[in-house]
């Protein structure tokens, strides 16, 4: 897959990740974060059945198109919302689970959970590993208030075992994901990342929006945001 330079930076085609600018702040006015989150739900909310958000999303997915990233389509959203009253951590680890339609007996597909109401289930890592994970930040994230921390080249080392992803994770350039508002972080979505408490937490929103191309088989259908 191929990256556009960023010389000032990593790359997604060397390091499995990328910062960049996108959103003016009067852009980042439209999406409707505060009456999302005026509807009581976790910090990491799901976003399903939003078709103005698929739609605000749409550019998005154009800009992906200088990554070499042909046919991808959002086909998860989380809101996150990290504050002084939900300062949470998360130690090294891969994403790997998505979320379908319903469930079918399809060979290599599970285990299969519940979240939320949300059907999740791991595919083959092959999946995971042909995924991109964007994510929009609404407000600013400097290094106090605990920004996502990612290992360097780890999306390349396939599917890792969660007792070895902190000796893998030491052993790859680490970066944190620093960030103003209106600023995306673009990385590979197999990447090994974390998170810690903020030492200063202020509010940060983050939309983590997953992206993939792929179909899926056996009649398995991405439950998607439209």
């Amino acid at each position: 897959m191929s990256a556009r330079s960023a010389p000032d930076g990593p790359s997604l085609a060397e390091d499995g990740c990328e910062h960049f600018p996108l959103f003016a702040s009067a852009e980042v006015e439209r999406f409707p974060v505060p009456s999302l989150l005026s509807q009581g739900r976790r910090p990491g909310m799901r976003l399903t059945s939003h078709s103005d958000i698929a739609g605000w999303l749409k550019p998005i997915s154009n800009r992906l198109l200088a990554f070499g990233a042909k046919d991808f389509r959002p086909v998860r959203a989380v809101l996150f919302d990290k504050s002084a009253n939900t300062n949470w951590a998360l130690g090294w680890h891969q994403d790997r689970t998505i979320n379908v339609e319903e469930q079918r007996p399809v060979e290599g597909f599970g285990p299969w959970s519940r979240k939320a109401g949300v059907l999740h289930v791991e595919p083959p890592f092959e999946i995971i590993e042909r995924m991109l994970t964007l994510r929009i930040h609404f407000d600013d994230t400097p290094k106090a208030n605990a920004p996502l921390v990612v290992a360097c080249g780890s999306h390349r080392l396939g599917k890792i075992a969660s007792g070895h992803a902190n000796v893998v994770a030491e052993a790859c350039p680490a970066i944190e994901c620093v960030a103003s508002r209106g600023d995306v972080w673009l990385y590979a979505t197999s990447i090994l990342h974390s998170s810690k408490r903020a030492s200063r937490p202020d509010r940060r929103r983050v939309l983590q929006v997953d992206f993939s191309a792929d179909k899926l088989p056996g009649g398995l259908k991405w439950l998607g945001l439209a």
